[in-house]
């Protein structure tokens, strides 16, 4: 029996509130520079485990999200994250049957894509960025994936999303 699609919509819509809420926990100051981008991952995740419900429409919508919750140019983080939904699910069946930490490149790759896509953005109008540190975050959230593939595994069955 799965749950019904309302509630597992809801699943859905609350884990990218639960991530939009981490995305914005103060870290320590040496921590602050590989803060993963949680809502990547939780888009990436959907993509791989759901395909046919959270693709390029729902990565669009949260990166518009995203940037309207950051003040970033209109469309920046929606561009990025349409990007990295269509990889995911043109690609899903191959990195789903990765043991977690074969996933961890494939979303090292992913997340690489995303922040060079938002920064070569930031540097055409005009605010490139200083440094290699920008690529940060890409790996805090390779370390972070075993630990969000769990969670948000263990919620999808709980919850029998499908």
């Amino acid at each position: 029996m799965t749950a019904a699609p309302r509630v597992s919509g809801w699943v859905i819509a609350c884990s990218f509130l639960a991530a939009f809420l981490l995305g914005g926990l103060p870290l320590p100051s040496g921590l602050e520079r590989f803060r993963p981008d949680w809502v990547a991952m939780v888009l990436i995740y959907w993509s791989m485990a759901l395909p046919h419900r959270v693709g390029i429409g729902v990565g669009w919508l949260v990166g518009l999200l995203l940037d309207v919750g950051r003040g970033a140019l209109l469309g920046q983080h929606a561009l990025a994250f349409a990007a990295v939904a269509y990889l995911t699910c043109q690609t899903y069946r191959r990195i789903r049957v990765a043991p977690v930490w074969q996933q961890t490149f494939s979303i090292l790759a992913f997340l690489l894509l995303e922040q060079i896509l938002v920064f070569w953005i930031s540097g055409v109008i005009g605010y490139p960025p200083r440094d290699w540190w920008y690529l940060a975050p890409a790996v805090g959230g390779m370390v972070c994936w075993p630990l969000v593939f769990v969670i948000l595994r263990d919620v999808r069955r709980y919850f029998q999303v499908n």
